[in-house]
């Protein structure tokens, strides 16, 4: 336990009648880029891996707080962050129901089946994330929580939804004994699939898909995202929507808005071809790095950058 002696404390204060005070320490100074909490919710809480085509889940219901941060830890891995947080736990009273790591949970299957909130607020390395869930009982009702964890290029990025009473007070948190650094501009944000997004916000990043290395090529892969837009596409012929590419700042623009343009066509093609969607309701467009969604300064800000964006073109449903 001495290597968390010099750590960076974030503290979460839990004051619930029967439940003992939650403090979770992470190595390195905390930013949050996101916070909100639901009086009263359903969660999906993943209690076993992605098998069959589904995750096992508990229903948890009540008060929901959702809390995510980016933590500075330097060559820190993953294992190091949630080996502190579980034991902080346990301690805390919590008994652990499911941990997983990587491909034991399910690989990319498990992390879009599970609810995680979206980039830039919680980042998911497909080759790296470890994710557990665990309750504490004694108290009127039932606590749950899950943890997701996950690696960027020089941060940790942590999730955490915690189900409790509906009269439960909220957290607080604080770092190196003061209160934690916010992001600016964090977005209310809710769970669900792209459409949702789409629905709300009127665009959605298809975080899911992967393009073969230097190629506009559509990987092979089962993309959810695409599963999902083409699916309300279905059920609703007369909205029009388009693709739009997106890549980072390496490179000129005009090879950066051709590519991000045969992207956003490949896309269209697949939903074209597996989903028999109209080509009257979609169309592809790129526009390079001109609208960047981070600085491209940094390599975890160049991946964020490198996307395609489904935005809803119609003016009417």
């Amino acid at each position: 336990m001495t290597r968390y002696l010099s750590l960076c404390v974030l503290g979460v204060l839990l004051a619930t009648p029967a439940a003992a005070e939650l403090t979770l320490s992470f190595p390195g100074p905390a930013t949050e880029t996101f916070s909100q909490t639901e009086e009263f919710e359903s969660y999906k809480l993943p209690v076993g891996p992605y098998a069959d085509g589904f995750v096992q889940t508990l229903v948890a219901e009540g008060r929901q707080i959702t809390r995510a941060w980016r933590v500075d830890v330097g060559v820190g891995t993953s294992l190091l962050v949630m080996d502190s947080l579980r034991q902080q736990l346990e301690a805390s009273g919590f008994e652990l129901l499911y941990e997983c790591t990587t491909d034991i949970c399910g690989g990319f299957d498990f992390r879009f089946t599970t609810e995680v909130l979206p980039e830039p607020l919680m980042h998911v390395d497909l080759g790296d994330f470890r994710f557990l869930s665990a309750q504490r009982l004694g108290g009127a009702v039932p606590e749950y929580v899950s943890l997701f964890v996950s690696r960027g290029a020089d941060s940790a990025f942590v999730q955490m939804v915690l189900m409790g009473s509906p009269d439960a007070t909220s957290l607080t948190a604080k770092s190196g004994g003061k209160v934690a650094q916010i992001a600016p501009s964090v977005p209310s944000v809710k769970f669900g699939s792209v459409v949702e997004v789409l629905l709300r916000d009127g665009h959605a990043v298809l975080d899911d898909l992967e393009f073969n290395t230097g190629s506009s090529a559509l990987g092979e892969g089962k993309f959810l995202s695409l599963v999902d837009l083409a699916g309300y596409l279905k059920e609703n012929p007369t909205i029009r929507v388009a693709l739009v590419g997106h890549t980072d700042a390496e490179g000129s623009l005009d090879g950066n808005v051709s590519l991000s343009r045969k992207r956003a066509q490949s896309v269209a093609a697949r939903l074209r071809s597996e989903f028999d969607i109209p080509s009257r309701q979609i169309e592809a467009e790129g526009v390079g790095y001109l609208s960047p969604r981070a600085s491209n300064l940094t390599e975890e800000g160049r991946t964020l950058n490198r996307r395609v964006e489904v935005i809803i073109t119609s003016t009417q449903q």
